[in-house]
């Protein structure tokens, strides 16, 4: 593989395959790095690791990366002056690495005791420019499925009409065109049927604000702080002062509510 890109020092990209999305707490089970050169090569190297912990199921069911295929892997501080030598010299690029890929390795190099020296790097974001020049906005869709350029953006009674004109126009673009889950399988075709749209807007959020969440067993959990991914009730036993901290916290009114519906069913069991 070769590239065009004009180069003042190696361009290193690499993707993280990881145990979660926590910084603090999740750890890296692969990484990939195709490493740009000033000549125009490109040198690729993928790597496996033991995280030492469990990897939660949800996690490998997005990346095939089960418990099973890393256990005889080094972990990643056996391998990261490796990574950190092979990385030296280079400016980091990804997709979307700027917000999660560049702190993960950061911080995965700091629990390692490895000197990652970030201060000169340039970090080069593809999604990031992807966004800028692509936006994802109701102008941008108005002017996708409709092909008309919306005057009056963001004005109550423009934006409203478009958007109605805009999901119009999605339910004829995509009828009857299936989507596929994080297992690769096809779900059910877009139609225009809004129990179905419904179903394709939702998230697992409990609360508006999302700070609980159903988990995959449709248990609900907390979303943030010191009790992210627990579940709520098991928080609310543990320890009781967190029900107490939250309703007299600066929380929506609408988090209290559910989570005192959420404390009431719980001990009514």
């Amino acid at each position: 593989m070769e590239h065009q890109l004009q180069l003042k020092r190696p361009l290193a990209f690499f993707d993280l395959e990881t145990t979660g999305i926590q910084i603090n707490r999740d750890r890296i089970v692969e990484i990939s790095i195709a490493k740009a050169n000033l000549d125009g090569t490109v040198e690729v190297k993928t790597r496996r690791v033991n995280p030492g912990i469990p990897i939660p199921l949800e996690a490998s069911l997005v990346h095939g990366i089960y418990d099973e295929d890393v256990k005889d892997e080094p972990t990643f501080r056996m391998v990261a002056r490796s990574l950190s030598a092979f990385l030296d010299g280079c400016d980091l690029a990804g997709f979307n690495s700027n917000r999660f890929d560049v702190p993960m390795l950061v911080e995965e190099m700091l629990r390692a005791e490895v000197d990652f020296d970030m201060k000169n790097r340039k970090l080069v974001d593809a999604q990031r420019i992807f966004h800028l020049m692509e936006p994802r906005n109701l102008t941008a869709a108005y002017q996708f499925y409709c092909g008309k350029e919306l005057i009056g953006a963001h004005g109550a009674e423009a934006d409203v009409l478009a958007t109605l004109e805009v999901l119009n126009a999605q339910v004829k673009h995509y009828a009857n065109k299936s989507i596929k889950d994080a297992d690769g399988k096809e779900v059910f075709p877009i139609q225009n049927d809004m129990d179905k749209l419904h179903e394709l807007s939702a998230s697992n959020s409990i609360d508006y604000a999302n700070r609980m969440a159903y988990n995959k067993d449709r248990v609900p959990c907390f979303n943030f702080g010191k009790h992210i991914g627990k579940p709520v009730m098991e928080v609310l036993k543990s320890d009781p002062s967190y029900y107490d901290w939250m309703m007299k916290g600066d929380f929506p009114m609408d988090t209290k509510r559910k989570l005192t519906e959420i404390k009431l069913q719980g001990f009514q069991r």
